[in-house]
């Protein structure tokens, strides 16, 4: 074979390849009951209309589609559809609607009037859709409805579904409403498959027993589980959960909660916080560590239990709490250590308690023996009742069981201690929950350091007796009376020896008293709080018409009815905030510093300079007209964006102060200008020299020339003219 028949054979061998690909792409009339020409109003096409027997039937690349009317171009490869058209592709996708409109060569359908897209996991219904068989999606942006049969009925603005995936993408006013659930949200991943939901933006999931609320979560319809991450809280009946990581159980009614918590009774007010907690609703019960805290809130002086461990159960009528290893009791008039504390708030009564341990040898500990401070009095034993009274939320009195010892250090020697000791003591508080009195029973003993009136020392009392009676003013013993003494004295100090002025047991632990709320925590280990990881931050959902959709539409000889374009961003260089358009005060912008929203380009930081605030501003030249503006933002700090009048007084119309997060945040803000005389202004201000910044994606829309889709009575028709062959 010589070169030339080589190369026409080659030739040849091509033209049928490309014909035979185009011969593939053309849609196939399979049936029609009835063809016409009517070139005046459908220039070029073929009438295609069903008969008795059945609808015209249409193929084309394994997709079958039935209809009353078809109006074909065969040349332009391009069929519109009407009359109770039904759309099959392979075993999986069947859609119902009035009206489609389909190229074979761009392989996109747009369907309108009551439309219904099923597949073995759910249904789409949607006044308008689209989809696109080249990529598998199917995607309406004028509200829709997605209903699969275990996970419940999803609603949203914007939807788009991934065929191959079978992965929903919801956006704006997004709910789902199930029998046990309704979840509400900006941004809502769903996989129809597995019911999985994934939750992004401000967003709820409400059931009878509890509100969940999270700007980052997982749910699993199907089993009623997740989880919930960023400003992350759970409601219940009369607890508010709230924390770094939140998991929740519907089914068990049950949560556990990791890192920053803070769990709210909102009948007992009383407030628990830690770094691990679990919560079981039904069993009115909460456990919870690592710098567990227990508040009970009152009017006039809260009261705070610190433990290695805290348990809460019981109903709210009748509330417990248990603090478990090296606890801790704190308010402004009374501390208190012990190896376990015991809170019965319907009762009133607090136990400070020696828990004996499994260890060999550790039955008790003096470590671990209860201790109470008051003003200037410390009192220990093997065991230690506070009783309080429930409704005026004021200590009554004071119980020691067994080894009881009170210690107060003398006014003025620097190494005399007043001391009581005895098998038991009763103490009673006055009004303001000072300690009023002391009795010690059985084998008391004392040492006193007796004063006159000036203070003078007169001599150190030391006796035994059957009981003692201690009158205290002001946290001083004012009095104090023996009953069944056995022997006492009054000594000169000179006379006394070291020993003799500590009665038997004597332990000053002073250094080991709380002084405030934070010395709870002053013998913890360090804590280290494990690092949080589950979703990836948000992927804003790119354009359905993108480039190469557009490219096809383009390549298509057929102009759709329905508009592709993008709403016009009004914002002029959304993503270069260096440029001349914005307008920046005290602000320097880097450049290429940040991945942006989308994953693929790159954000830029605005950092202030000159040690004041910073602000960055576009001028919008429009008079009137209800304006939104939205933009992502990333950092540490507060700003402030808003609208507002560009000149005269400069009118603020709306404003929004953003508390920075370290994920991107799309913030919006809408408000409408009246013709003023004036153009406007949008602006991001309050940026502070120590705030940490990073901007993409400013985009203003004008909402009230926001167009819904026409009708499609209303649209034209039209067809594009042929293109000219090359001469």
């Amino acid at each position: 074979m010589n070169k030339l028949h080589l190369l026409l054979f080659t030739l040849f061998i091509g033209f049928v390849s490309i014909t035979g690909a185009q011969e593939k792409k053309k849609i196939k009339i399979e049936y029609a009951g009835k063809l016409t020409i009517d070139d005046e109003n459908y220039p070029g096409a073929k009438i295609l209309t069903r008969d008795d027997a059945q609808q015209v039937h249409i193929e084309h690349g394994g997709a079958n589609m039935w209809c009353d009317k078809a109006i074909h171009y065969s040349k332009d490869n391009f069929i519109e559809a009407y009359g109770n058209v039904k759309l099959k592709q392979g075993d999986t996708i069947n859609m119902t609607s009035k009206y489609i409109e389909y190229s074979g060569i761009t392989e996109l359908a747009f369907a309108s009037g009551d439309v219904v897209m099923t597949d073995p996991n759910s249904t789409i219904t949607s006044d308008t859709l689209y989809m696109d068989r080249t990529r598998q999606q199917a995607f309406y942006r004028s509200g829709g409805t997605v209903v699969k049969d275990s996970s419940g009925t999803i609603t949203s603005k914007i939807g788009r579904y991934y065929m191959d995936q079978k992965k929903y993408q919801f956006v704006e006013d997004v709910v789902l409403v199930s029998e046990e659930s309704t979840i509400n949200s900006d941004y809502f991943d769903f996989y129809s498959d597995t019911g999985y939901a994934y939750l992004f933006g401000p967003s709820t999931i409400t059931t009878e027993e509890s509100k969940t609320y999270c700007e980052k979560g997982f749910y699993d319809t199907e089993n009623k589980v997740g989880y919930a991450l960023k400003k992350a809280r759970i409601d219940y009946d009369d607890r508010i959960i709230e924390g770094d990581s939140l998991y929740f159980d519907n089914n068990k009614s049950f949560a556990s909660a990791t890192n920053n918590i803070k769990i709210t009774d909102t009948i007992n007010k009383s407030i628990a916080k830690g770094h691990y907690a679990e919560v079981f609703r039904e069993k009115d019960s909460l456990f919870i560590t690592k710098r567990a805290l227990a508040t009970t809130v009152q009017e006039n002086d809260s009261i705070y239990i610190h433990a290695d461990k805290i348990m809460i159960t019981g109903k709210p009528e009748n509330r417990i709490i248990n603090a478990y290893y090296n606890a801790k009791i704190f308010k402004s008039d009374l501390s208190g250590k012990a190896d376990s504390i015991h809170s019965d708030e319907k009762t009133g009564v607090t136990k400070l308690l020696n828990i004996p341990r499994l260890s060999k040898g550790d039955k008790f500990s003096v470590i671990r023996k209860p201790i109470l401070w008051n003003l200037g009095n410390q009192m220990t034993g093997d065991t230690i009742h506070l009783i309080s009274n429930p409704e005026s939320e004021k200590i009554d009195s004071l119980l020691v069981f067994e080894n009881a010892f009170v210690i107060s250090r003398d006014t003025i020697s620097e190494n005399g201690y007043n001391q009581i000791n005895g098998k038991r003591l009763v103490g009673l508080f006055n009004d303001k929950n000072e300690l009023n009195q002391v009795v010690v029973t059985k084998n008391a003993q004392s040492i006193f350091y007796a004063r006159n009136d000036k203070q003078e020392l007169i001599g150190i009392d030391k006796s035994k007796s059957g009981s003692i009676s201690i009158l205290f003013s002001e946290g001083d013993i004012n009095e104090y009376t023996r009953f069944n003494q056995i022997d006492g004295n009054l000594f000169p100090e000179s006379r006394f020896s070291e020993k003799e002025k500590l009665l038997k047991g004597f332990d000053w632990r002073e250094d080991e008293r709380p002084r405030n709320v934070d010395d709870l925590f002053k013998d913890d280990p360090a804590l280290e709080l494990p690092v949080i990881k589950g979703l990836e931050d948000y992927v804003p959902q790119e354009d359905f018409f993108d480039e190469s959709l557009k490219e096809r539409i383009n390549a298509s000889r057929r102009v759709y009815k329905f508009k592709a374009e993008k709403i016009e961003n009004l914002i002029l260089h959304e993503n270069e905030f260096d440029h001349t358009t914005w307008t920046k005060n005290n602000l320097t912008v880097t450049k290429n510093i940040m991945t942006a929203p989308n994953g693929k380009t790159n954000a830029e930081q605005l950092v202030s300079i000159n040690n004041k605030n910073g602000q960055f501003i576009q001028v919008i030249n429009k008079a009137t007209g209800n304006f939104k503006f939205s933009i992502w933002l990333k950092g540490k700090g507060n700003v402030i964006i808003g609208f507002q009048e560009a000149g005269k007084d400069f009118t603020v119309y709306k404003k929004a102060n953003i508390e920075l997060t370290n994920n991107w945040v799309e913030y919006d803000i809408e408000s409408e200008k009246e013709n003023d005389g004036s153009s406007f202004r949008c602006l991001i201000t309050g940026i502070k020299p120590n705030t940490e910044l990073y901007a993409w994606g400013a985009r203003l829309i004008n909402v009230s020339s926001s167009k819904p889709i026409k009708k499609l009575t209303d649209l034209p028709k039209k067809v594009l003219p042929q293109k000219k062959k090359a001469e």
